[in-house]
């Protein structure tokens, strides 16, 4: 079992259908849950994607994009045990806050693979992550 991290856009793709990104991650989860892997994300997460829809006063969807994230991920919250780890980035990388709180959280609970596909993480080389990967070479 491995614990893989989803980053934002990973949610976005699912919830908006934005194809071929959608497809990839649904087949991504598929053997995920044949390999009995988990899903890990942050609270920042989940209040990224219910931006929109809060935005657009969508209550219904609201629910169910909260739902979803809660039932089928480990959520981590940034909190004083993870913020040495932020900090270390902040200083050793150029990456955006956002950025470097998605990546403290998921090498504070040891992540094995952080899918995303921003293109300044994918070559980081990050203490407590296993790899970072673009959605199209997620090597599940």
């Amino acid at each position: 079992m491995s614990k893989i991290f989803f980053d934002t856009n990973l949610f976005i793709y699912l919830f908006e259908g934005l194809e071929p990104n959608r497809s990839r991650v649904i087949a991504i989860r598929k053997r995920m849950i044949e390999r009995g892997d988990r899903i890990i994300t942050t609270a920042m997460t989940l209040g990224e994607v219910l931006v929109k829809p809060t935005k657009l006063g969508q209550t219904t969807l609201v629910e169910q994009y909260d739902r979803a994230i809660r039932t089928t991920a480990q959520i981590v919250s940034f909190d004083l045990s993870i913020a040495w780890r932020y900090a270390s980035l902040r200083a050793t990388h150029t990456i955006r806050n956002a950025d470097a709180i998605q990546l403290a959280c998921a090498a504070h609970v040891g992540v094995d693979l952080f899918i995303t596909n921003d293109t300044k993480l994918q070559n980081l080389n990050v203490p407590g992550i296993g790899f970072i990967a673009p959605l199209d070479r997620v090597p599940l």
